[in-house]
């Protein structure tokens, strides 16, 4: 049997890992980034706080404690606070937006289904970081400045609302997704922070999605090592074509004046020149919308985020989209009808695989599905999502550990003999 020191702090947080691991990190990064105050101590160190040495068992699954952050408000605060800065690294950066997908991706299918091992826990930014990439590699290079962000945003928080790193990776790729016009995407909160040198997947290809130097195959044996079905990898796929077909151009002055959202105070009426009369469009989407809601798999997007009010429209109060007159949420299949169209051959990576029957046989079915229904495409990238993000979860903690047998849910998946196309 192993054992590890564990280093137990009074913190929001169940475990801190390694301070030396990710001092060694950070300060790889400080002359790359040129981050201010950045060797002045570790990233992670936390000044006058009570600790003690006890020992735990190794173990390498992703631990799930959802009451961990205590009421409602505390939740909301924390997860704003992530969704803000992400949302601001992404205005300064555009290119940015995929790379926080990809290491939401990333973290997920470290897990492996048949010995139960790895998952979203946060120890992709570790590995990232620990990376030699040379600056003309533009995909791991902005990985680690994805990953600095995420790290950075977690010491903001341990001085108000502390957020565990494995939920501020899941938050940040959907808030990737919500930056440039997707749908709001569940995430379920309450991953604990990793112990002291928890193992890794050494295996995991890390330059997955640069379309360069991984194969085809590669690609969806790791997708399939993770237990994710084809129907839920073409979802997940598809939604990265979407971030890295969008347009991201932005410039310094545009993404600063859209960094503060239009403030209207509680209560307030607008100005009738601010609305617009229903169109026949408006009205067919929310009878859509209607009968979305009835199917008994659906997950309300609001029933994991609480959106305020009094911070702007639920689009721009973290900040203006960057494709705001290009997509959003009711035509954010826009690049999935123009990929049906497109030939096998296509230079682009996602597409060639996307269009490959011999290695995905359904693909050609459920991308016509996405295409002609926005509402479809949508719902299975929020599915798939909030799946990938909670693979290998064992709850604990009170009533949730009691209500599931042995704290391990049965994951239902997006199976694809169950299109529902009729």
């Amino acid at each position: 049997m192993q054992y590890t020191w564990l280093l137990v702090v009074t913190s929001a947080s169940a475990f801190t890992p390694s301070p030396t691991t990710r001092k060694t990190s950070t300060t790889q990064l400080d002359a790359m980034l040129s981050r201010r105050n950045w060797i002045n101590g570790c990233i992670f160190g936390g000044g006058g706080v009570g600790a003690f040495i006890a020992t735990t068992k190794a173990n390498a699954q992703v631990f799930f404690d959802p009451a961990m952050y205590g009421d409602q408000e505390l939740r909301v605060s924390a997860v704003d606070s992530v969704k803000e800065r992400v949302r601001r690294a992404i205005l300064e950066n555009p290119s940015l937006a995929p790379s926080f997908y990809h290491l939401s991706l990333l973290d997920g299918l470290s897990y492996q289904a048949k010995t139960d091992k790895y998952g979203p826990d946060g120890t992709i930014l570790f590995q990232v970081l620990g990376q030699k990439a040379p600056a003309s590699d533009e995909y791991m290079t902005n990985l680690q400045k994805a990953a600095v962000v995420i790290l950075e945003t977690e010491k903001f928080l341990r001085q108000k609302n502390a957020i565990s790193l494995p939920d501020a990776v899941a938050i940040a790729g959907a808030e990737a997704i919500e930056s440039v016009g997707g749908p709001i995407l569940v995430v379920q909160l309450g991953r604990m922070d990793t112990p002291k040198n928890a193992p890794v997947n050494a295996a995991l290809p890390l330059d997955l999605f640069n379309g360069k130097t991984v194969s085809k195959d590669v690609i969806l044996d790791t997708f399939r090592s993770a237990g994710m079905s084809d129907r839920e990898t073409i979802a997940l796929l598809c939604g990265l074509y979407t971030l890295e077909r969008v347009e991201k151009a932005r410039s310094t002055e545009d993404w600063r004046q859209s960094a503060k959202p239009k403030f209207r105070e509680r209560g307030k009426m607008g100005r009738m020149s601010e609305f617009k009369r229903l169109s026949d469009e408006d009205i067919a989407e929310a009878e859509a919308q209607a009968a979305l809601e009835a199917d008994p798999d659906y997950q309300d997007p609001d029933d994991g985020w609480y959106i305020s009010d009094s911070f702007g429209t639920k689009e721009s109060r973290f900040g203006a989209r960057l494709a705001a007159d290009e997509i959003n949420e009711r035509n954010f299949n826009k690049y999935i009808q123009e990929l049906v169209k497109m030939p096998k051959d296509d230079n682009d990576w996602i597409v060639s695989l996307l269009k490959d029957a011999d290695r995905l046989p359904t693909a050609a079915t459920t991308l016509q599905k996405y295409a002609s229904t926005v509402l479809a495409f949508n719902k299975d990238l929020n599915l798939s999502y909030n799946s990938i993000t909670k693979l290998g979860a064992v709850y604990t903690g009170g009533k949730y550990e009691n209500l599931l047998k042995g704290g391990k849910p049965s994951r239902k998946t997006l199976n694809d003999d169950n299109l529902n196309l009729f």
